[in-house]
């Protein structure tokens, strides 16, 4: 069992959990995932590693309440324990040698691209972070990001916090005010990491993107996660997420992701219903 030490809500529908895993967390690297399950019977979900700390021998995750696996995950509270932790997964994002790089995230991706931040930092490069967000009641990890980036700038699309736009216009700005990247690494809802590339594509910069799709066992056995790139299928769990943001087949991922949308409605409201029971 996987106790959790701390609990905190960072806005309305996003949450952090920091759970005692000390395997875990003496070998996670930024990039990578684990598995959990909530309960015995709870589905299985996906989560990035939101960062890690290996003396304390904990693991931070960070959620997103939009379904019913993480709407049932979010009655768990400080003190208790999740029944699943499983990890380090997938292969580490891959940041040694880089100089000068530009980190773009996108809502709860800013969850994911936080640790990248970090590491990079660690590692001694330039670091300039475009984090973007609907509005300001949204806005998560701001004093992170500042922490461990050269420049961060701030996007709302309303225009309510820091700079009204998308993450696309901040980045091009920055591109054309000189600033050459080694690389691009973009994490965040499909459809912004799509424009992304197709902007960088346009400058002819390396850029990364995390995928991260429908997953199941995490070991490449099932093919719930599979995605084409370069005209290969991938499986993100084992070969990602991180893939050349170039070579990915958006419009297909998308497609994959909703698939489901019926299903996952029928689910989440499912557990409203036992929810709003137990609290009768």
């Amino acid at each position: 069992m996987f106790k959790i030490v701390k609990k905190e809500h960072l806005n309305p529908t996003v949450a952090k959990m920091v759970i005692e895993a000390p395997l875990i967390a003496k070998k996670a690297e930024p990039g990578q995932f684990i598995i959990f399950r909530a309960k015995e019977d709870s589905e299985r979900i996906p989560l990035t590693v939101a960062d890690y700390d290996r003396e304390a021998g904990t693991v931070t995750i960070i959620y997103q309440i939009v379904g019913a696996g993480t709407m049932e995950l979010d009655t768990l509270k400080e003190g208790d324990c999740l029944h699943d932790f499983v990890g380090p997964l997938g292969t580490p994002s891959h940041v040694e040698g880089l100089k000068k790089v530009a980190v773009v995230g996108g809502g709860v991706g800013c969850a994911i691209a936080y640790p990248v931040a970090k590491k990079l930092h660690e590692l001694g490069a330039e670091v300039h972070s475009v984090v973007g967000f609907r509005n300001k009641d949204l806005v998560i990890l701001e004093d992170e990001f500042n922490a461990v980036s050269d420049k961060v700038c701030m996007m709302t699309d309303d225009g309510s916090y820091g700079e009204k736009g998308l993450v696309t216009n901040a980045l091009e700005k920055l591109i054309n005010d000189g600033n050459q990247y080694d690389e691009v690494i973009a994490i965040g809802p499909l459809v912004m990491m799509k424009f992304v590339c197709q902007l960088t594509k346009k400058y002819n910069i390396k850029t990364v993107v995390s995928m991260n799709p429908i997953m199941i066992d995490g070991t490449g056995m099932c093919g719930g996660c599979r995605l084409t790139v370069g005209g290969e299928t991938k499986f993100a769990c084992v070969d990602g997420p991180d893939f050349d943001g170039h070579l990915v087949d958006f419009d297909e991922a998308m497609h994959r992701g909703t698939m489901y949308k019926d299903f996952e409605q029928h689910a989440r409201e499912a557990e409203c219903n036992l929810l709003n029971k137990e609290v009768k």
